[in-house]
């Protein structure tokens, strides 16, 4: 694993500050190193100096969305494991993440089970 010896690194990436917190709270308590960026550009940036394991990212963002952002990192690591959240009703923007190279998604509002398990399966 790149985060550590036996901790799996996680980069949460949302523009909504409540939605970053919840999601590294949850991580963190079970067991995960977390960092996070606000938009597909910190994305971006934070992804190069912090390697994570996985990425959990949020589709539509402010300045770059998370799309473009995917796209960016799997050009910088094609092995990126990126997992990307949606709202229910953008099946397309689903389609177009696992296209660019998405390894999984999840669906707002989504169960922290849920969540936990679709990074389980990337790191």
């Amino acid at each position: 694993m790149k985060g550590g010896i036996d901790v799996p690194k996680v980069l949460v990436v949302d523009d909504a500050v409540f939605v970053r917190t919840k999601n590294s709270k949850l991580l963190s308590e079970n067991g995960y190193t977390v960092v996070e960026a606000s938009n597909g550009i910190e994305a971006i940036e934070m992804y190069q100096r912090e390697t994570p394991d996985a990425v959990l990212m949020d589709v539509t963002m402010p300045q770059m969305d998370g799309i473009e952002a995917l796209r960016r990192i799997r050009q910088i690591d094609s092995s990126a494991r990126v997992i990307m959240c949606t709202a229910l009703g953008q099946q397309s923007m689903v389609l177009e993440a696992l296209k660019s190279g998405a390894r999984d998604f999840i669906v707002k509002p989504y169960q922290p089970e849920k969540l936990l398990l679709a990074l389980k399966k990337q790191v």
